[in-house]
């Protein structure tokens, strides 16, 4: 019987729906609702999409932010375990992983079960996360999917003074109108949100096979700083942003068996 879960985050709610060892739907959903039914808003169009019906789920498992909050699931695990989970599905190679969500950032370290066995966070701002990106992206007025390409077409090292949000946003408005291209002004962004995401890595040992995950992993410019910045050729799964809602699928697909066998 297919499971589902559901990684609830401070941006945005994601739901995977598994079934044996294989993803049969997802759905990514902005987090605008609050408490449980934004989980279950994202779980209700991952059952759409794969023609099922919540009854046909045989366990669920919620992750994230907003974990505490669901209602009808499994008892919840925590999104750094998962995202450890859903790696290792992917690249069972991979022992350190660099999350880049929302609000904050984690360094992960994982063993070669996929289990979770020391992480750093960076969570005092949203500097180097994918809030401070959505910020540039307003201010710059450039839509937020298009700052990767922008940021590997810059001709120009430009160096902020901050991952402040508010100080790094002064900057750029001040750049600009001194008439600073646009795609010098992100990619010298990129290179400080790749900065923050160096200095929790290296707080850990980093292997030669890291990933990177959250949808800040989706954007060129990031991924290509960092890579500048480590040394190392991140290995990236298909959607990034849904590692957490894997690990958590494959976290209720044990709990599954479990039962099973009781």
């Amino acid at each position: 019987m297919p499971v589902a879960g559901i990684d609830i985050g401070s941006r945005t709610a994601k739901a995977v729906i598994m079934e044996g060892d294989k993803i049969i739907s997802s759905h990514i959903g902005e987090t605008i609702l609050k408490g449980p039914d934004v989980g279950i808003a994202v779980l209700n169009e991952s059952l759409k999409l794969a023609g099922l019906k919540l009854s046909d789920l045989e366990s669920i498992m919620p992750t994230g932010y907003g974990r505490f909050q669901f209602t009808g699931g499994e008892k919840h695990v925590s999104e750094i375990s998962c995202h450890a989970r859903g790696v290792h599905w992917y690249f069972p190679t991979v022992r350190t992983i660099l999350d880049i969500g929302g609000q904050d950032s984690k360094a992960i370290k994982c063993d070669s079960n996929g289990r979770l066995t020391n992480f750093v966070l960076n969570s005092k701002c949203a500097g180097g996360t994918g809030r401070f990106l959505e910020v540039i992206a307003d201010i710059l007025e450039v839509p937020i999917e298009k700052l990767g390409e922008l940021a590997l077409s810059s001709r120009q090292n430009i160096s902020f003074s901050t991952v402040c949000v508010i100080f790094a946003k002064t900057e750029a408005i001040n750049m600009l109108r001194e008439g600073v291209p646009k795609s010098d002004i992100i990619a010298g962004l990129h290179d400080s949100i790749a900065k923050v995401a160096a200095s929790l890595l290296v707080q850990l040992t980093v292997e030669k096979d890291f990933s990177l995950t959250g949808g800040v992993a989706k954007n060129s410019g990031v991924v290509a700083k960092i890579k500048e910045k480590i040394g190392l050729e991140p290995m990236i799964a298909p959607d990034p942003q849904l590692i957490g809602a894997v690990g958590a699928a494959l976290f209720a697909l044990d709990r599954a068996k479990r039962r099973r066998t009781a």
